[in-house]
């Protein structure tokens, strides 16, 4: 069957929708308009199907809701509507309508997309405990429920922060990170002490209310140097103790005597393998 548009004819049919990309909040209703001219007398067969990917699937045939919507939906004239819609009737319909004339069977449809509203959830924001300045850091915010997809926005200590975007208050104010609404990064280049604070992130799709993940702190300092200094210095004496006690030992010969005794110890074994071995031979 060839496919057209709404409000086209398809094999003299007109077939009409009042919306065709109807959008509804979860839990709602959604109406799916196809209108028709057929006189009341003529008889009609209705069918609305579910198109996903490369597979077709029947809503409405044979004067019945099928599958899913069994429960959920009803007829309105040729039209459907479905209540308390959920996430999963997002997708494409397909309203097909044929008639019995005296020239054959005509036929017609109209294709509407239906997208269900979702509100997002709380977000997962991953801020990272401890930081040194001079380093690259990245705080992540993500929440995957929401439809359309949420943007999101980094908060320092209860402040929005400024989207870098190279022009007006967000170039003056020398922004050393980079804030992505959309993927919900925030990147430091190179984080400082002044970075230091209370971070958290909102998401929000324009669909119910905004959602935020808990406050989390980012401390950041600076590597120190002196302490690291410290410690090379206290490992490399330890190291110096440990060789001058090596050769003081070896000084005072004990380690000759433990050799002497080991080499005493040895000809003793060696002097009884050879008087046990001559014993056996006589």
């Amino acid at each position: 069957m060839k496919k057209v548009a709404a409000d086209h004819k398809v094999t003299g049919i007109a077939i009409e929708t009042d919306n065709k990309n109807v959008k509804a909040e979860e839990f709602k209703e959604a109406i799916l308009s196809c209108k028709h001219k057929f006189s009341k007398g003529m008889s009609l067969r209705i069918e609305w199907k579910k198109i996903q990917s490369q597979e077709v699937s029947f809503v409405y045939y044979n004067g019945e809701f099928t599958g899913d919507l069994k429960d959920r939906a009803e007829m309105l004239n040729t039209g459907i509507r479905i209540r308390n819609v959920t996430r999963k009737d997002s997708g494409t319909y397909r309203c097909e309508i044929s008639a019995k004339s005296e020239e054959g069977q005509r036929l017609g449809e109209a294709t509407i997309t239906l997208t269900v509203l979702v509100p997002p959830t709380t977000p997962i924001c991953v801020v990272p405990n401890s930081a040194m300045t001079g380093t690259v850091v990245e705080l992540s915010c993500k929440e995957a429920e929401g439809s359309p997809p949420s943007e999101y926005q980094w908060y320092k200590n209860g402040v929005a922060l400024l989207e870098k975007t190279g022009t007006g208050s967000a170039r003056t104010a020398n922004i050393t990170y980079t804030m992505n609404k959309k993927s919900g990064t925030l990147i430091f280049n190179t984080v400082s002490k002044n970075d230091t604070g209370e971070y958290f992130c909102v998401a929000s799709n324009g669909i119910g209310l905004p959602q935020k993940c808990s406050m989390k702190r980012m401390q950041v300092d600076d590597l120190n140097v002196s302490g690291i200094i410290a410690a090379v210095v206290i490992v490399a004496l330890v190291m110096a103790l440990c060789g001058l006690g090596v050769l003081y030992a070896q000084k005072k010969g004990y380690f000759t005597k433990e050799s002497s005794s080991q080499k005493s110890n040895s000809q003793s074994t060696s002097e009884k393998d050879f008087k046990h071995t001559k014993s056996f031979v006589i």
